[in-house]
């Protein structure tokens, strides 16, 4: 028999609808399995759809599942904000001390919630990130699959925050707003490296936001995500790896989407001990009950 489930889609890393990351969220999920879930993340066809169920962990507020039409996810970025505040709007969870946790895939996430209503304002502290390194073989093959050269004064590497993006700097704002990459190339070199997706970033040398990203992640079923939460903080782990924040922190803003439509704006702290939190505002676009 189906199930009437409350459903909502909000818009992630902005305040004015439509020009976000959208995000899908059954804000009941329990006791649909994880065949159902990804069905149901195929047929919304969004970057991401999430599941929220009861936590299995002591101190968690809540569980997420997060998948993209592809597979599951450990974690990921805008999923986990927009999730944070559909679970506030709809009475399912009130922050204590303004503190969220959401247990997923990689553990406990810790979500810190400013403001209510529209100028409420949403972050969480990206998990413990590693580094792997990229040989002189596959940087080759990212510059031809990209159709353009990376920075390899700005070595480029493999992030894994959860979700795993090979970040790489690309010379202009301009070179990479023009990028057409090959995806079909793409998503069998993701397969084959076992990372998500590839996260590309270039300085801006305007007033605003610091730098312009682009993610691509065909592997997953999404070929250019608009405003890429865990892709923004990967490329934040390389950014202060390499030596491109300061040694004692660094607070900025990412813009995204722009190739896409959109017009996201990513909140990005490095803390003094290097730890990443990464924040931005939510809209709810489409509120209703999904059959399932």
């Amino acid at each position: 028999m189906l199930k009437a489930r409350k459903y909502k889609v909000v818009d992630v890393f902005t305040h004015k609808p439509l020009l976000g990351n959208p995000v899908a969220v059954v804000l009941d999920a329990d006791g649909l399995d994880a065949a159902a879930m990804q069905r149901i993340a195929r047929w919304t066809n969004l970057s991401e759809t999430t599941f929220v169920v009861p936590p299995t962990t002591p101190g968690a507020d809540y569980r997420l599942r997060i998948f993209t039409p592809h597979t599951e996810l450990p974690f990921a970025g805008h999923p986990t904000l927009g999730s944070a505040h559909a679970a506030l709007e709809a009475g399912l969870v009130t922050p204590a001390g303004g503190k969220l946790v959401q247990e997923c895939g990689v553990g406990l996430i810790d979500l810190a919630v400013f403001g209510v209503g529209p100028d409420q304002h949403l972050s969480f502290r990206l998990p413990p990130a590693g580094l792997s390194p990229l040989d002189s073989g596959d940087i080759d093959e990212l510059e031809s699959l990209l159709g353009h050269a990376i920075s390899r004064e700005v070595a480029p590497a493999i992030v894994d925050v959860g979700a795993v993006w090979l970040v790489a700097q690309i010379s202009s704002v301009s070179a990479l707003l023009a990028l057409e990459p090959d995806l079909a190339r793409s998503a069998a070199f993701e397969r084959r490296l076992g990372i998500t997706g590839i996260s590309v970033f270039a300085p801006r040398r305007a007033t605003g936001a610091a730098i312009e990203v682009r993610s691509f992640a065909p592997s997953s079923g999404v070929g250019e995500d608009p405003v890429c939460g865990s892709g923004n903080g990967a490329v934040a782990v390389l950014r202060r790896e390499r030596g491109l924040t300061p040694a004692g922190g660094a607070t900025y803003t990412a813009s995204q989407g722009q190739r896409v439509g959109r017009d996201g704006l990513v909140e990005v702290e490095i803390d003094g001990n290097g730890e990443v939190v990464l924040g931005g505002s939510c809209v709810t676009c489409v509120e209703g009950i999904l059959r399932c």
